[in-house]
């Protein structure tokens, strides 16, 4: 393949290395494969190849498809909680391979745990979390969206992960957000991008003003996929108050606990990539990366006795354990620190 660099918007399987990960290599092998094959059999309808794919995304025309509608999405924006002295745990904290790490009590965003929180690390495809509020928020979800976008092509050339868009094809912008955050599909962020934005740059704009409006000061995004781009990055803390906030959409909350979603399309069944989803007693999501700068990349989020708490973990390297260790501590070891019915 010219001796590409892979750069994946999914947990990499060279990288799982618990033996009872197989049946979740299994599961992002299918949904790899699964667009792949999307792509390929839409290849035969005789639509055109005109989309390169990958960073030189950004230059392509807008749509001229949506006129961004503010306020559509559930829930709305929730205050940045402020950070405080840390709890005392119980117990030491486990030893984990990620460089930065918060953990947060959902309902009231309290700072559980940390370590480099603050750094200014790729998030890899974290970013589509930033991806799905813009786009919730400014468009409904029934809006017919036209993609502009060869998924196939994307594949070859850059080693993207994608949903299987074809340049014409139309699908609900349901069905891209299920594309964006199941397969994690560069292909679907770049089709909502262009869509909601009107450009893909205008989208990136969006995003920017998104985490500034939530008060979020460690992230910059360059796109909407997160695939490694200079003076593209966030932290640990705002990707786990972004986590959080996605949680507090309905609708995405459902998309990232999913397993499994069909779109409105003759293509195979989505599946999520999310192993953490599979395997962790209690998850509800969030989403996983990986690029060759940013290495793995996770929000976990998990339900345990009446508590929900979000890990995020950046620049790890067998992202899943990480996650898995943290909460399962940070259960054990750490108090409630939201009040019944408290957020904040």
């Amino acid at each position: 393949m010219r001796g590409r660099r892979y750069r994946l918007g999914y947990l990499p399987p060279r990288r799982v290395q618990r033996r009872r990960w197989r049946w979740g290599l299994v599961i992002v092998t299918v949904a790899c494969l699964g667009g792949l094959l999307a792509s390929f059999s839409l290849r035969s309808e005789g639509r055109p190849d005109t989309f390169s794919g990958g960073e030189e995304a950004a230059a392509q025309p807008s749509t001229g498809q949506a006129t961004p509608t503010p306020g559509l999405g559930q829930g709305g924006a929730l205050p940045r909680p402020t950070e405080g002295p840390l709890p005392t745990p119980q117990a030491p904290p486990p030893q984990v391979s990620g460089r930065a790490v918060a953990v947060v009590e959902e309902p009231c965003g309290a700072l559980l745990y940390a370590v480099n929180h603050h750094e200014r690390l790729p998030p890899a495809s974290l970013t589509k979390i930033v991806t799905a509020l813009v786009a919730v928020d400014r468009a409904p979800l029934s809006a017919m969206v036209t993609a502009n976008v060869d998924g196939g092509e994307m594949n070859f050339t850059t080693g993207s992960t994608v949903m299987g868009l074809k340049p014409g094809m139309t699908l609900p912008l349901r069905d891209l957000l299920y594309g964006l955050l199941l397969p994690s599909g560069n292909d679907a962020a770049l089709a909502i991008a262009a869509y909601v934005g009107g450009s893909v740059p205008a989208f990136v704009d969006m995003m920017n003003r998104q985490v500034q409006r939530l008060g979020l000061q460690d992230s910059q995004f360059r796109n909407p996929h997160g695939l490694d781009e200079p003076g593209h990055y966030s932290s640990a803390y705002d990707m786990a108050m972004l986590g959080r906030e996605l949680l507090h959409r309905r609708d995405l909350a459902e998309m990232v606990a999913a397993r499994t979603y069909q779109p409105q399309w003759e293509g195979p069944l989505l599946w999520n990539s999310n192993t953490f989803l599979y395997w962790y007693p209690g998850a509800i999501g969030v989403k996983i990366g990986y690029t060759d700068e940013a290495r793995q990349t996770i929000v976990a989020a998990a339900e345990k006795d009446g508590r929900r708490l979000i890990v995020s973990v950046l620049r790890s390297e067998d992202v899943v354990h990480d996650a898995e260790l943290l909460l399962d501590w940070a259960f054990s070891s750490i108090a409630p620190q939201c009040g019944p019915g408290e957020e904040r």
